[in-house]
């Protein structure tokens, strides 16, 4: 099942996609928006032109596991585009994935890749999507309920 994951920021969206079987997790891009209607609209294109058939969206938990603003905003902006695209939806939490996203790109760097700080940046948040997409591929990381508000 190819399944589209989404790391929700206020400037940039992060985007990774897995495989049609469902196995292996990509970077797929950042979308640079100014906001969360653009970011939906976007999301939804990629869901259309990628043949999309299940969303992953990583939620902002605070530190002790509780759900914040942040996490609440990402959950309502996620089911607004749900409404839209009509996708099973899953929520995975997202702590610490720009921490591990950011310390792949720093071993590439020093396994040789070419890797400006502006295209660190430019990478970062789809880098992060593809690890929580991966972690939850592999059974790692668990699904969160969220209640609807």
């Amino acid at each position: 099942m190819r399944t589209l994951a989404v790391d929700l920021g206020a400037r940039r969206v992060g985007l990774a996609l897995s495989d049609e079987g469902g196995k292996f997790a990509t970077p797929f891009g950042v979308l640079n928006v100014t906001s969360p209607q653009q970011a939906a609209d976007a999301v939804l294109e990629v869901v259309r032109k990628e043949g999309v058939r299940r969303l992953v969206v990583g939620l902002p938990l605070n530190m002790d596991g509780t759900l914040g603003s942040a996490a609440h905003h990402t959950a309502l902006w996620a089911s607004g585009v749900n409404e839209r695209a009509n996708l099973p939806l899953v929520f995975v939490d997202e702590r610490l994935s720009s921490f591990d996203a950011e310390q792949r790109l720093i071993e590439r760097k020093r396994g040789g890749e070419k890797i400006t700080r502006a295209r660190k940046k430019e990478m970062l948040d789809a880098v992060a999507a593809a690890g929580f997409l991966q972690e939850f591929l592999d059974g790692k990381l668990p699904m969160i309920e969220v209640a609807p508000e």
